[in-house]
């Protein structure tokens, strides 16, 4: 079988303040100041870096030997010099590939960067976004194998999903024969979330689709106060299952900031039948 070349694209600009995560400033009703809110993307974005780069560096996908397995970053062409620049003062060798970003809006761009790779030469791509500290090698490496499997049985190509808040997608995978674009996906005016344009995509054209876990990416406070946890979470579990990569420079920011999740107080004590579930 001929070795195939197969990408994972992280999605991303460079973390100016006043630019980046505006939801989570002060001034719009968030936590952060200007200069927070972009050092926090920062660490999620190599966070999220860190995660494809142990993928690659210690040999998960040992399914397909002989293939070739790269990692791409996918930034508007006027940042790319600072976007390289950040990536290569925390990850100092050849493992990165990258790809400029070309469309008027979010649908352009992700039918940009898939026609880009697949005109370079790959067959499957995996794209993510770069607010995902979450992210786990386990859900990437099933990402890439249900491209393999269904892909490889299907004369319609595949396609990879998870969701995230709000009906949104913070992972999306194609291979280079699935017949779609991305126009009317991220921005329409029907009101039609990016999950269900998505799914209704691939059901009009009978593409098979995997579906997995909901991975949060961070807009809003909320978003974040769930972050927290689930990184606090991550930490203390990752003593016991080698398959979890602690998001360090996140966790680091939210140690020296010193931010928490926070709940309202619960004190009810009704009887369990008398409570609306």
């Amino acid at each position: 079988m001929k070795a195939k070349k197969h990408a994972l694209v992280l999605f991303t600009k460079y973390p100016e303040p006043g630019l980046t995560k505006t939801r989570l400033m002060e001034e719009n009703g968030g936590n952060l100041t200007p200069a927070e809110a972009a050092a926090l993307y920062k660490a999620m974005v190599l966070d999220t870096a860190s995660v494809a780069l142990h993928i690659l560096s210690n040999g998960l996908y040992q399914d397909r030997p002989g293939d070739d397995f790269r990692f791409c970053i996918s930034s508007p062409a006027e940042q790319l010099p600072k976007v390289q620049e950040m990536f290569r003062a925390e990850f100092p060798f050849d493992m990165i590939e990258y790809v400029e970003d070309k469309g008027r809006n979010f649908d352009e761009h992700f039918d940009s960067c898939y026609r880009q790779l697949f005109d370079r030469g790959y067959h499957t791509v995996v794209c993510i976004g770069g607010d995902l500290p979450g992210i786990t090698p386990n859900l990437v490496c099933r990402a890439f194998q249900s491209l393999f499997r269904l892909g490889d049985s299907s004369g319609r190509g595949a396609m990879v999903l998870a969701p995230c808040q709000a009906g949104g997608v913070s992972l999306v995978g194609i291979t280079r024969e699935t017949p779609i674009t991305f126009g009317g996906v991220f921005y329409n005016t029907r009101g039609v979330t990016a999950l269900d344009a998505l799914i209704d995509l691939a059901s009009q054209k009978d593409i098979p689709v995997a579906l997995f876990e909901a991975l949060f990416d961070v807009d809003y406070g909320e978003d974040l106060g769930h972050m927290i946890s689930v990184i606090n979470a991550m930490s203390y579990a990752s003593r016991f299952d080698e398959g979890f990569l602690v998001p360090r420079r996140t966790l680091d920011f939210i140690s020296s900031t010193g931010l928490a999740a926070i709940s309202q107080p619960n004190e009810s004590r009704d009887p369990r039948e008398t409570i609306d579930g």
